[in-house]
């Protein structure tokens, strides 16, 4: 009798593509404090967001071909619920336009932890692989236990330092790649007080990053996927709103090649975290491969590193 086992092609989860713009353009990551200042505050930032706008789809033409630029918008509705959006999603829409600005899409910061039934960012915790540094000694433990992250090697602590021998009493912390000076960082991922997980704003934002990349699966399929949203009438509760809209039918994809984001400058230690995440995220290979071809065919240059895919620009503001 043979022992050959027989399975269906299809019972092997396929890595769907998803399309691809050149760039996706951020416009926008404020928290409820920003809306609650009131429509000139929006106005303030969407002045200074609309040069730079221009900026990054002059220079994603570059190449003399017309580029595909869809701009998006993160609203934070995890850490605080303020107002609702029946009344904020139109006053930030207006307040786009009246600086000649579109958002395509609209997305929720909750919808970067549970989107449709699916713990987006623990799927993206559970493809955490961390770097050791050179000359560690194995004592720090993982970040899926402490929920920590670091860029390199921390001080050691006192007990620690006292149990070795010969040593001296204090060692600075290193940054692993580090260009002669060490600028070292340490991030915290999450924290589970009163039994309940709270993902930090660093973790949700490297969720967000990915998700704009076109890199996030969960057995095989696209996540956090942008749905049709006709009219103009928003919902009363943010859990009726989905996780991602689409505002503009005739945008270019949500995800892209790369990413840009204007932020205030109050956001650049976040994004600096952002960047020690994604540099230890394990990506689905078959979703890299597939972007490396398309992008190869398109003659689109597309860095190696994840983190590098991710562009900036962060103006001085509150």
């Amino acid at each position: 009798m043979s022992d050959a086992v027989f399975r269906e092609t299809t019972a092997e989860p396929r890595t769907q593509s998803v399309p691809l713009s050149h760039v996706s353009l951020e416009l926008g990551h404020l928290y409820m404090e920003d809306f609650e200042a009131g429509p000139e505050r929006l106005g303030e930032h969407f002045a200074m967001v609309r040069p730079w706008v221009e900026a990054v789809r002059g220079t994603a033409a570059a190449n003399g071909k017309r580029a595909r630029v869809s701009t998006c918008f993160l609203i934070d509705d995890y850490f605080t619920r303020f107002s609702t959006p029946a009344e904020l999603v139109p006053v930030l829409l207006a307040e786009a336009e009246r600086h000649g600005l579109t958002i395509d899409y609209l997305a929720r910061e909750s919808g970067c932890a549970v989107a449709d039934g699916i713990g987006i960012a623990e799927v993206v915790e559970h493809r955490l692989v961390e770097s050791p540094p050179p000359g560690s000694d194995g004592s720090r433990p993982p970040a899926r236990e402490i929920g920590w992250l670091a860029n390199g090697e921390r001080t050691p602590g006192v007990e620690s330092l006292e149990a070795m021998a010969n040593v001296p009493s204090w060692r600075p912390p290193t940054e692993t790649a580090a260009r002669r000076h060490s600028v070292f960082m340490d991030v915290e991922l999450w924290d589970d007080l009163d039994q309940r997980r709270t993902w930090s704003c660093p973790f949700l934002a490297a969720v967000w990053q990915l998700a704009r990349m076109g890199l996030l699966r969960y057995r095989g399929e696209p996540v956090l996927r942008p749905k049709p949203w006709p009219g103009k009438d928003f919902p009363r509760s943010w859990d009726d709103l989905p996780p991602l809209i689409q505002l503009n039918a005739t945008a270019a994809p949500f995800c892209a090649y790369r990413t840009h984001s204007v932020l205030p400058s109050r956001f650049l230690p976040v994004e600096h975290a952002v960047r020690v995440i994604l540099g230890q995220v394990e990506v689905d290979a078959v979703a890299l491969g597939q972007i490396a071809e398309r992008s190869a065919r398109e003659g689109v240059s597309v860095p190696d590193g994840i983190a590098d895919r991710a562009g900036y620009v962060f103006y001085p503001g509150p």
